[in-house]
């Protein structure tokens, strides 16, 4: 792959904490490689800034390789950047061209309050997985293999939800804030599975209120969060919580 080097003009959103009001600020940024991602991108920004004697941009990441979420940003109006599947430290910056002004953005959620910057605070997700609890499992040596033996289309749509890592890009690209395919990929993952039958009604009663409690708004199944999944998670996730959610609702009342 050709390599090449760019030239490009960075929008980017400063902002101190939530209780202050934000707006964008203009940078440019010289002889970015190709091959760098979009995070080495930012921090070569950053050292531009500190060496400026200015105050460094403030963003989230950790592992780098597309595994925590934390690298939560939006790019020229979509999570994670122009790149389908993909997360924003994954995001590579052959993805632009020379020239290009790029747009970067927090994730815009009234659950998620910006704590400076590009950072926001995604503990709300935290709270809804807490509230979810634990699941009633001997714990020691493994099991038998073959001891809970389990159809193998329940165990690929288990494994396929639980591929979900809580970047908040499903939150951040609906219209209503909605976290109905976070919550969804993590009441199916274990709603699928016989391991998490014991508490299989009260796990999604509790989440979903946990859910209500935060703020996140409704879901009017506009897809949106679907689209812009890193891992794709899929929206199907989202009926079966209905369904999880109904069943358990009429069982508490009788």
């Amino acid at each position: 792959m050709e390599h090449y080097n760019m030239n490009l003009t960075l929008k980017v959103w400063r902002q101190k904490n939530s209780n202050n009001s934000g707006s964008f600020e203009t940078y440019l940024v010289k002889d970015i490689s190709s091959e760098m991602s979009f995070l080495e991108m930012f921090d070569v920004l950053n050292e531009q800034l500190i060496a400026e004697g200015k105050d460094p941009v403030a963003f989230d990441h950790d592992c780098r390789e597309g595994i925590c979420g934390m690298c939560s940003m939006y790019i020229n109006g979509k999570a994670h950047g122009p790149w389908s599947a993909n997360t924003t430290c994954q995001l590579h910056m052959r993805a632009f061209k020379d020239g290009d002004t790029i747009v970067v953005e927090p994730w815009r959620s009234r659950a998620f309050p910006v704590i400076k910057d590009l950072m926001v605070d995604r503990s709300a997700f935290d709270r809804v997985i807490q509230a979810g609890g634990y699941i009633s499992v001997n714990t020691g040596n493994a099991v038998d293999a073959n001891a809970l033996p389990i159809e193998k289309k329940k165990a690929d749509e288990a494994f396929m939800a639980a591929a979900c890592i809580g970047c908040g890009a499903c939150v951040a690209t609906c219209v209503n804030g909605s976290a109905m395919l976070f919550v969804s990929a993590k009441v199916s993952q274990l709603a699928l599975l016989p391991q998490g039958e014991p508490e299989r009604k009260t796990r999604v009663l509790n989440m979903v209120a946990q859910m209500d409690k935060e703020g996140f708004g409704n879901c009017t199944n506009t897809y949106a969060c679907e689209a812009e999944c890193p891992k794709e998670i899929s929206v199907a996730n989202i009926a079966r919580l209905n369904k999880e959610y109904i069943s358990a609702a009429l069982s508490s009342e009788e």
